[in-house]
């Protein structure tokens, strides 16, 4: 059998599907593990991948956290590696070492295909080293999206790798009916297969506040229990109070930045429907907001960035399921049998 890269572009829920594939292949009798070649995303404490440990919990895997994903790319890799040779033969070494006896490895990209690319570690160059099909993984923000995933798909056809289809993930409620009327026969029409539609599910597509504070740091002023909020939306409040509260009152379980000595915004915000407020400049509140953020039970998080660091910060943030998450991960597997057609995964890979 083939093994399967999941690939796609920061946020897209490219770990909740290969965890679902993953769980799903395995009920079915396959032997299944899982390798992460490229991690990029930012490391909890212990220095370990946090989507390795994920997979090395459910799916029971005996190798070590380090073996599971080997490499980093970081937004300054290029300055600490050197030998391009080195980085690939230790990337193989694990990936034989993991491999072992499974019948499919579930290969998981990083936070971009490209990332890597500068040492031929990106997904195009991988995807053939490690003996593996690819599956797209389509974030859908609006039309350009589906060119996104064309040019890709192009890309890869172009230069002999086979690319078994798409999945549109976590599609809000309001964009189902274009995506299957419009964008998913543009796909098709492109030579692009469509194996899934998502609908959007607050319980993963959502990131919780205590995602968004392990990313900012800081000082947690209030709310220290409600930190496993969902956030649905994130909202700058530089606006004058007036046109805030119109907006703040339209908008639910969202995160608000605003500077610190915006008191009279923090309080009206604190009336709505707020998951967390996050005060920038490291410019204390008053204790009113304070007070009002301990009694609404929000959680309140004082940061030293400036707001454009901040927002740059918790752009790339998203929803990620942990090793205890029940939820999360019974919802990873629903989703592969209830809307994808996994048949046809399964199908591409036995060749």
């Amino acid at each position: 059998m083939k093994n399967l890269y999941v690939t796609g572009v920061a946020g897209c829920g490219k770990t909740a599907i290969a965890l679902g594939i993953a769980l799903k292949l395995k009920r079915e009798g396959i032997k299944v593990t899982y390798f992460k070649p490229v991690g990029s995303r930012p490391r909890p404490q212990g220095n370990e991948d946090s989507d390795a440990l994920l997979m090395h919990e459910v799916l029971d895997m005996k190798a070590d956290v380090k073996e599971i994903a080997p490499f980093t790319a970081g937004t300054s890799y290029l300055s600490g590696l050197k030998n391009q040779e080195l980085a690939l033969a230790s990337i193989k070494e694990s990936y034989q070492a993991i491999s072992g006896e499974a019948d499919v490895v579930i290969i998981d990209g990083s936070t971009f295909p490209h990332v890597g690319a500068a040492f031929s570690l990106d997904v195009a160059n991988l995807a053939p080293a490690l003996d593996a099909h690819i599956l797209n993984v389509i974030k859908l923000e609006n039309d350009l999206s589906v060119d996104q995933a064309i040019f890709f798909n192009s890309n890869c056809t172009a230069r002999g790798l086979k690319i078994i289809g798409h999945i549109f993930n976590n599609v809000p409620r309001q964009l189902l009916a274009k995506t299957e009327g419009v964008f998913k026969p543009v796909l098709e029409k492109t030579g692009c297969a469509t194996l899934g539609i998502i609908p959007m599910r607050l319980e993963i597509a959502s990131p919780t506040v205590s995602e968004y504070y392990e990313v900012l740091g800081g000082e947690l002023l209030a709310g220290e229990e409600k930190l496993d909020r969902f956030v649905e939306e994130v909202i700058v409040g530089a606006m004058t109070l007036e046109s805030a509260l119109k907006y703040m009152r339209r908008s639910a379980n969202k995160a608000v930045i605003m500077g610190g000595d915006r008191a009279d915004m923090a309080l009206a915000t604190l009336e709505t429907s707020t998951s967390a407020l996050i005060l920038t400049g490291g410019l204390y509140p008053d204790v009113k907001v304070i007070a009002r953020a301990a009694e609404k039970g929000v959680p309140l998080i004082l940061v030293h960035y400036d707001t454009y660091t901040t927002i740059e910060k918790i752009s790339e943030v998203s929803r990620r399921i942990r090793p205890g998450d029940a939820t999360g991960i019974n919802i990873a597997v629903e989703n592969i049998e209830q809307h994808c057609d996994w048949q046809s995964i399964l199908k591409s890979l036995e060749v």
